[in-house]
């Protein structure tokens, strides 16, 4: 994949966290659109072999169908596919490529739509010249379709599995000496509420002070309502460390306990 020079966007949520992703530049996004071109090439082509059968006995019906088959086609394969599959495209996949609202909010439908209409414009004259353009000029790297519709396209990496030993760092675990409460707080939490925990430790860095510890707070008051500890295991335990034993112990493989405590 070539590599375009990066062009940073920084999120900053009122919750404290700031997220920066790497916006695509247009050679990356152009050789996206080759391959949805290619996509959409094949696709017509399918549509007018259907539109030649239906005038072979209907004429005015297969040139009706053959011009509506054509629009949807164009605007309707990436409005489709960037609302199902969230701003991606099969070309956009390819390439690592998404698109998301400039905010870091939810991507909505209408501006799906917005920044595909608009690309009647953008490839004003030929191959995208306008949206090119645009991309080079604006600070986001933005066509004149992300612009009206406050859309940006971004890389999206691929994703590294974090290690639950990495966050852990083979600390001591008080749980660990009360298997049968582990295994209800196993039972009692959901993938998601776990999921949840693993990622606020894998990006406790980026939070402000202050909405570090009120995020943790919360987690640990709700995970205490999962399964209740006693206090010999959660003496002295700040509300972190809390968070971080539920994390090992529902992520963590199956070890002995006296070989995870004498770590």
């Amino acid at each position: 994949m070539p590599n375009d020079a990066e062009n940073r966007l920084t999120i900053r949520t009122p919750e404290g966290i700031t997220f920066t992703t790497v916006l695509a530049g247009p050679v990356v996004r152009f050789l996206a659109w080759l391959i949805d071109a290619g996509v959409v090439g094949v696709l017509a082509y399918l549509t007018s072999a259907i539109a030649g059968a239906l005038g072979v006995f209907l004429e005015d019906v297969g040139a009706a169908f053959s011009i509506a088959s054509l629009f949807a086609i164009s605007f309707g394969y990436a409005i489709t596919f960037e609302w199902f599959w969230r701003g991606q495209t099969l070309g956009k996949r390819m390439m690592r490529l998404r698109v998301a609202d400039e905010l870091g909010l939810e991507l909505r439908f209408d501006q799906i739509v917005v920044r595909n209409l608009l690309r009647i414009v953008d490839r004003l004259p030929v191959f995208y010249l306008v949206g090119g353009i645009a991309c080079l000029a604006t600070r986001h790297n933005q066509r004149l379709g992300d612009m009206a519709a406050n859309t940006v396209v971004i890389r999206t990496p691929p994703i590294v599995e974090p290690s639950v030993d990495d966050i852990t760092g083979g600390k001591f675990n008080s749980f660990r000496g009360y298997p049968h409460l582990e295994a209800r707080l196993r039972q009692n939490l959901s993938a998601e509420e776990a999921a949840i925990a693993l990622e606020a430790l894998v990006r406790r860095d980026e939070f402000e002070p202050g909405a570090r510890v009120v995020l943790f707070r919360d987690l640990a008051e709700h995970f205490r309502g999962a399964a209740s500890f006693p206090d010999d295991a959660t003496l002295g335990l700040t509300d972190e460390q809390y968070v971080r034993n539920v994390v090992d112990s529902v992520y963590a493989s199956r070890e002995p306990a006296s070989r995870r405590q004498s770590a």
